[in-house]
């Protein structure tokens, strides 16, 4: 078997907030409880598991490979929440998409700060 990611875990002040914010935007299912977790399950079988956490969250960075058609769903849930977007990851750009390596690209933040980006094309194109 070759090595892939199989899970990640997102620190959350509240983690039924985060996880329900992620599923929300990214339109997928809601997160199932399993231990101390919310799952985030995306379609290649990773997932994000949502854990509470009282202490500092350190802001971490998740990308979303979409399709062309998710990418302009997403968005529009994006601007119908008013959530600010970039198009590049250091806020600089503002309401903007971006179209590096010949897809479409933005930025927007999630609760605690963690920064998420959704992409139609993978870097390096």
């Amino acid at each position: 078997m070759s090595v892939q990611l199989n899970h990640t875990i997102v620190h959350a002040s509240d983690r039924d907030r985060t996880a329900t914010f992620l599923t929300e935007v990214l339109g997928l299912p809601p997160a199932p409880v399993y231990g101390p977790f919310r799952v985030v399950e995306v379609a290649n079988g990773v997932s994000l598991d949502v854990m509470a956490d009282s202490g500092t969250i350190a802001p971490q960075h998740y990308a979303f490979l979409v399709g062309e058609d998710e990418f302009d769903e997403i968005h529009a849930r994006i601007v119908a929440r008013d959530l600010p977007f970039w198009a590049d990851p250091f806020h600089r750009e503002p309401g903007r998409v971006n179209t590096n390596d010949g897809g479409r690209g933005l930025y927007w933040d999630a609760p605690d700060g963690h920064v998420l980006e959704i992409i139609t094309v993978p870097y390096g194109g």
